[in-house]
């Protein structure tokens, strides 16, 4: 899709974060209490991104997942606001999700910070 198409699908607040790269506030999020059975995907062209069981409450504010469905999620380093971070992008259109830190409580020790904009939720049948 060209940007143009971007901006035509998503909302301002999306289009800001998933392709400006930017952040929603902590805490404020849809998907960030939400734990129902299904798929999240990414919110500007529908990949599959996490199952929800891999889904945990980490406190941090954001939706967070400890493990993402294989080749779903690119990774990029990232040095902007004076911080070292891993940034994660959706591997089908580059859009970006968040971050991923090495500091999550379960099994994997991974942590993926999702911005709930970032995403779309489906429902297991």
């Amino acid at each position: 899709m060209t940007e143009q198409e971007y901006k035509d699908k998503l909302t301002p607040e999306q289009y800001r974060v998933l392709r400006e790269k930017g952040t929603e506030r902590p805490h404020t999020g849809e998907y960030n209490t939400h734990y129902e059975d299904g798929v999240y995907s990414c919110a500007a062209c529908g990949n599959a991104l996490y199952k929800s069981k891999s889904k945990f409450e980490s406190g941090c504010g954001w939706p967070s997942f400890d493990e993402e469905i294989e080749g779903a999620i690119e990774r990029k380093r990232d040095t902007t606001h004076g911080m070292m971070r891993t940034e994660i992008m959706c591997a089908n259109c580059g859009s970006h999700l968040g971050h991923v830190f090495n500091d999550g409580p379960t099994n994997t020790g991974i942590r993926h910070c999702v911005n709930s904009v970032s995403l779309d939720f489906e429902k297991e049948a």
